[in-house]
């Protein structure tokens, strides 16, 4: 079966590596992103003297008549960054499959793992499904699951993922290749499934008014590669690397974000229910620098104290006003 493959990143090296595995699959082309392409893609495309593209219009007709001389059987899309329309979707005759690290129609969308780690999910999916015109919501062809540990973030999670991405395209290709495959409609699974937004800039900033478990999941669900969960320190930005939670840590009220208690390598701050235990911070200037483990007084405040800074800016914003009034009466 010749497959046309496009994709992007470690999802696609990983997954056209096990395709290799089977001599019955033969990939036909690679299509990578563009204006950027992956180099190992297209490292990958030259020592099998295969066709190598990066269209600026994937939906073109002059590149869609490219690909139809090479006669796919199916295509496959695994991190590739444009939206097929329905030419290129009708170009194999067995169809166009995507991978998506979500447990569709659970978590369609975007940032989907960073999504399962900070709602708290104990297990997540990989789906293999025919694309259609929407987005992710064309019939399964493969889910596999995996769980999510306490100790997994972020970056434990996407190595999870790669594998199950890999295995589960080959899974599916090999059962579309025996005529094997029943696929799904996702309304059989659940009638509305959701829809996860992309991160943005912004969507990194702590409320030390969540609570303990909320802060704790934000953490571990951006840490590096993403773009790690951000505070205020004595007013300078600072990325919480680590955090632990605390076995059966009282519920009371006091002022959230603030240092209650020193451990060597630790400190205990308060949240907006219990206590967390921050075990790793960084500075951010643009990047993540000076990673170490926090050895802040007692008293300490992350973040920022709202009503304080309410107050202050008010008392500033009257101080000019009088001064304006004093300038206009001389």
């Amino acid at each position: 079966m010749r497959v046309g493959f496009f994709g992007d990143g470690r999802w696609a090296h990983r997954t056209l590596e096990k395709i290799e595995d089977d001599p019955e699959i033969q990939t036909a082309f690679v299509v990578a992103r563009h204006p950027t392409p992956d180099s190992i893609l297209h490292a990958y495309a030259e020592e099998r003297a295969l066709s190598f593209f990066t269209p600026a219009n994937v939906n073109d007709p002059s590149f869609l008549n490219k690909i139809r001389e090479h006669e796919p059987d199916i295509n496959v899309s695994v991190s590739y960054d444009q939206i097929l329309g329905s030419d290129a979707l009708s170009l194999a005759p067995k169809g166009f499959i995507n991978c998506h690290a979500g447990e569709l129609p659970f978590y369609r969308g975007r940032n989907v793992l960073n999504w399962a780690l900070i709602n708290g999910e104990d297990r997540f999916g990989v789906t293999v499904h025919y694309i259609d015109e929407d987005i992710d919501t064309g019939d399964i062809v493969a889910q596999q699951f995996a769980a999510i540990t306490p100790e997994d973030d972020y970056r434990s999670l996407l190595d999870k993922a790669v594998e199950l991405c890999a295995s589960s395209v080959l899974e599916a290709l090999e059962d579309i290749q025996q005529d094997g495959v029943s696929s799904v409609p996702q309304s059989e699974i659940h009638p509305v499934g959701f829809y996860c937004s992309r991160r943005r800039e912004g969507d990194e900033w702590i409320d030390w008014s969540w609570s303990s478990e909320r802060i704790h999941n934000l953490i571990r669900a951006i840490t590096p590669p993403g773009p790690g969960a951000r505070t205020l320190l004595d007013g300078e930005p600072t990325i919480i690397l680590q955090s632990k939670k605390i076995p059966q840590a009282p519920g009371y009220i006091d002022r959230p974000g603030t240092v209650v208690g020193r451990q060597e390598g630790s400190v205990t701050v308060k949240t907006g229910d219990t206590t967390l235990q921050i075990t790793g911070i960084a500075d951010w200037d643009g990047e993540i620098i000076n990673s170490r483990t926090p050895d802040c007084p007692i008293g300490t405040t992350f973040g920022v104290n709202l009503r304080h800074e309410v107050d202050r800016l008010s008392k500033k914003v009257e101080e000019l006003e009088r001064r304006l009034s004093d300038l206009e009466s001389e």
